[in-house]
């Protein structure tokens, strides 16, 4: 099994979760600047898409910095020969790693048989990792749930562990639950019983609800997981990982932890603005606009600022409503 820079890494460890239209290249370097989580993903990206005629769009979204290192690749298709392809241009980029998606959720992603479509054809998906691992000298992981319908964890684990993957980061709930429901977290302490009874190395990284780094540290104790993946928590906040070292000195899971005050998410707001102009121009602006609300949430602001910056149609525009909101707070 080659493991990469996963066996350089401290447990529990802390990553952040691969989101489309929000983990982009210009947010993960702001993220990567204010608080780095010990792993990073691109967003997904559709395999086919790249082979099928999209490659000169879609390449752009595998741009990364080298602050964002351990930088892990995110693709996904049903199609072996399209993984391979995928994972060789992964390792041309000089990424640390390739991720499989076989969790999303996505209509369309499962239409085209792909993402958690993957659950529900597990021979397929075994022949696809193990053309992906013979492919590339890079770590290959596994993005996944516990089933599709219904919870599948104890034939659906043991199936990728067959593979032998570097790495399985286990969203702990169905397709189906979609997430309307509370993260099965008891089935994340379970994926790591099992992995240990099958004597695999794999590792297992626990994925749901997870609402800041003392709650993640929560959950790597509770369940025994290598590493925790947080996603929504992100939104507004790239200091949320800043303090996760500070959480594994203390041994402290009460801790409360602040945001910086509204000035400072101002100009950092600005700041992620410039960079998704520099790094992204082929992307709407518009993408930006869920950042908004997130950014601004708690104290500080009025609903008449954010109707003002939501009705923006440039980023320009965007940036002279920050910079008067900042000026009025002097």
């Amino acid at each position: 099994m080659n493991r990469g820079f996963w066996d350089t890494l401290s447990k529990p460890f802390f990553c952040l979760a691969p989101m489309a239209d929000v983990t982009d290249a210009a947010f993960r370097r702001i993220i990567a600047r204010y608080g780095k989580p010990d792993v990073m993903w691109t967003e997904f990206i559709s395999a086919d898409g790249l082979f099928k005629g999209g490659y000169d769009v879609l390449v752009k979204d595998l741009q990364y910095d080298e602050s964002e290192r351990p930088i892990v690749a995110q693709f996904f298709s049903r199609e072996p020969e399209l993984m391979v392809r995928a994972a060789a241009l992964a390792e041309k980029l000089g990424f640390d790693g390739v991720d499989i998606n076989m969790g999303c959720p996505d209509r369309s992603v499962c239409k085209q048989g792909a993402g958690a479509a993957m659950i529900r054809a597990p021979k397929l998906a075994q022949e696809i990792i193990r053309a992906t691992k013979e492919a590339t000298r890079l770590p290959v992981s596994i993005k996944t749930r516990i089933g599709y319908d219904e919870n599948e964890l104890d034939t659906w684990l043991p199936t990728l562990l067959e593979t032998e993957p570097a790495a399985v980061a286990l969203h702990a709930r169905t397709k189906k639950e979609m997430s309307k429901v509370p993260a099965h977290w008891e089935e994340i302490a379970r994926a790591v019983q099992m992995r240990d009874t099958l004597g695999s190395a794999t590792v297992i990284i626990g994925n749901g609800d997870i609402e800041d780094m003392a709650d993640a540290r929560r959950r790597a104790e509770e369940t025994g997981a290598d590493g925790i993946m947080l996603g929504r928590a992100i939104f507004g906040n790239p200091w949320l990982f800043s303090n996760s070292r500070e959480l594994e000195n203390s041994r402290s899971v009460g801790v409360v932890e602040e945001r910086p005050p509204l000035a400072e998410r101002l100009r950092v707001l600005g700041e992620h603005l410039t960079l998704f102009q520099e790094l992204l121009p082929h992307k709407s602006f518009h993408l930006m606009k869920k950042h908004f609300k997130s950014y601004l949430k708690g104290d500080g602001y009025n609903k008449a600022f954010l109707l003002r910056l939501m009705g923006a149609d440039s980023i320009g525009q965007a940036q002279k409503a920050i910079a008067e909101l900042a000026k009025k707070g002097e």
